[in-house]
């Protein structure tokens, strides 16, 4: 079980990043954490875990906690066992076994005698077999990386497992092991995580925000039906703030007019009764103040209704605001871009593929490229752009432009500035007002204009780049996303999705995301082994 009990965060010389948070996780079950990006959901998960303290506030945990991390950089120097936390346990198993009976070695090993055979089943069941338990984690890819951090739960057997973007680099197999998992584990789960398919096992939904934290009682379909309703029920009630506006600025104008009627004839009337000037003006006087505090009472209920449509429309989604409606492809549907006779590619003496490929890519076609980790994804990627050479075979192209989407939106230099980077997109050159009009509609507010690109994060980065898309008055022929979605949160993977699912040109998508695909619309694949 973990209790959080006020929990407050805040970095040094910050702002807090969330305030007086109060969670229960009750032993047996199934939770994840969702919130938009920034929240604070992977520092939330590290308070749990323990590995920051909270500024205020406390944590308790009974039984056993392991954690994953989304980031394993800080773990590179480190073998595979240290980074599990048994390097000692096993030394002190070979020691026993080599016949020393230093009391110590058995304080170590905890009559733990089995945990040579729990690391062979946990690495075989990750597909590491050939893992050696004192390799240093530098050495391994993404994928071998997070397999490692998960194996570690079988190995450690713990209470309590908390998970941060546990699919971030698993590869499509690795991903079904880690469903099976979670469906059968009797520990306690919590999960930050952008894959549906993972969200879907769980049994509650937790949601940050700056109000604190909502529970939703089911999995990841019943939290979006859920939200969805209320995005519904705040829609109408915009359009009844919105109406309530209306009628009220009317009612001021009709106001403020009869009683301007009503002062323009009491004045004529005084002219001809011949009321004294003095009095006149006195009149006069009291009519301008009566005029002023009807003007008064009405500008305060006005005031009153706009700022509370300003703070409902603050609560909507941006996924609408954000969706970029891509011009038509120049090309003509069914148009060869890229012909692929027998193509291989060696590194070393050693061919990447099995078999040679042989594709043909035609303009409009929806793609997805799939295989496991280190199957030649991202190299075939760079032979159909012409980055690469194949090593046999030959490769046709066609002219056309492309967009290539890295995981790390590396189109975005570490140097340019978000204005800057849109400029660069103004092909039909927009006004500079409209420009930054767009910017404000995907939230790159007036302080951000000059933050360069290496200081922004995933999200934002995508949204810089679906920005510029929007500028352009060209769309790109094909679009080439590599793993896409591994570096967002929920809401900039629907942002995302409603922008690519209606682009008319040719889609050509690496992701183990079955989700994202199907909501994309591709219609066929390519399947490297």
């Amino acid at each position: 079980m973990i209790l959080l009990q006020n929990i407050s965060f805040g970095f040094p010389g910050g702002n807090l990043l969330f305030h007086s948070v109060n969670l229960t996780l009750q032993p047996y079950t199934k939770s994840a954490l969702a919130g938009s990006n920034g929240i604070g959901k992977s520092t939330l998960l590290k308070i749990m875990a323990q590995e920051i303290e909270p500024s205020e506030g406390t944590v308790t945990v009974k039984g056993n906690l392991y954690y994953v991390p989304q980031m394993f950089g800080n773990f590179d120097h480190l073998s595979v066992a240290e980074c599990l936390a048994i390097d000692k346990k096993l030394n002190a198993l070979q020691k026993i076994t080599n016949g020393e009976v230093d009391e110590e070695y058995f304080e170590v090993l905890n009559d733990d005698w089995d945990i040579e055979e729990r690391c062979r089943n946990a690495l075989s069941y990750w597909k590491l077999e050939d893992l050696e338990l004192n390799q240093k984690l530098e050495s391994l890819s993404g994928g071998q990386k997070t397999k490692v951090f998960l194996a570690g739960i079988q190995i450690n057997q713990p209470d309590v497992i908390v998970l941060d973007e546990p699919t971030n680099h698993l590869d499509l197999e690795g991903r079904k092991l880690l469903y099976d998992f979670i469906e059968k584990t009797n520990s306690t789960v919590v999960i930050v995580s952008h894959d549906r398919s993972l969200l879907n096992l769980v049994d509650t939904i937790f949601e940050l925000s700056n109000q604190g934290i909502s529970a939703y009682g089911g999995n990841y379909d019943f939290y979006a039906e859920q939200k969805e309703v209320e995005q519904e029920a705040l829609h109408n009630d915009i359009h009844a703030k919105e109406r309530a506006l209306k009628k009220a600025k009317e009612k001021e104008r009709e106001t403020i007019e009869r009683k301007q009627k009503l002062d323009a004839r009491g004045k004529q009337k005084q002219e001809k009764s011949g009321v004294a000037r003095i009095m006149m003006n006195t009149l006069k006087n009291n009519a301008e103040k009566n005029t002023s505090r009807l003007k008064g009472i009405h500008a305060e209920k006005i005031n009153s209704i706009s700022g509370d449509l300003r703070e409902l429309r603050s609560s909507l989604k941006n996924s609408d605001l954000m969706k970029v409606n891509f011009n038509d492809s120049s090309l003509h549907s069914g148009k060869i871009l890229v012909s692929v006779e027998d193509i291989n590619f060696k590194y070393g003496n050693k061919n990447l593929w099995k078999d040679n490929l042989s594709l043909e890519i035609r303009s409009g076609d929806r793609i997805s490229v799939k295989g496991s980790n280190g199957s030649g994804k991202t190299t075939l990627i760079n032979l159909l752009l012409g980055n690469r050479s194949p090593s046999e075979g030959k490769i046709m192209r066609s002219e056309f432009n492309t967009i290539y989407v890295d995981q790390e939106y590396s189109l975005i230099g570490q140097e340019i500035s978000v204005y800057d980077f849109v400029q660069q997109f103004n092909d039909g050159a927009i006004p500079e007002s409209e420009v930054k009009t767009l910017l404000s509609r995907f939230l790159f507010g007036k302080d951000t204009w000059d933050k360069k690109g290496g200081m922004l994060s995933g999200g934002e980065r995508l949204r810089l780049l679906l920005c510029g898309l929007s500028i352009s008055s060209k769309a790109p022929d094909m679009i080439i996303l590599d793993e896409p979605t591994n570096n967002l949160d929920l809401q900039n993977v629907e942002i995302l999705t409603n922008s690519i699912k209606d682009y008319k040109g040719t889609l050509l998508v690496i992701s183990h995301d079955e989700m994202f695909l199907e909501e994309v619309r591709v219609e066929r694949e390519i399947v490297l082994g």
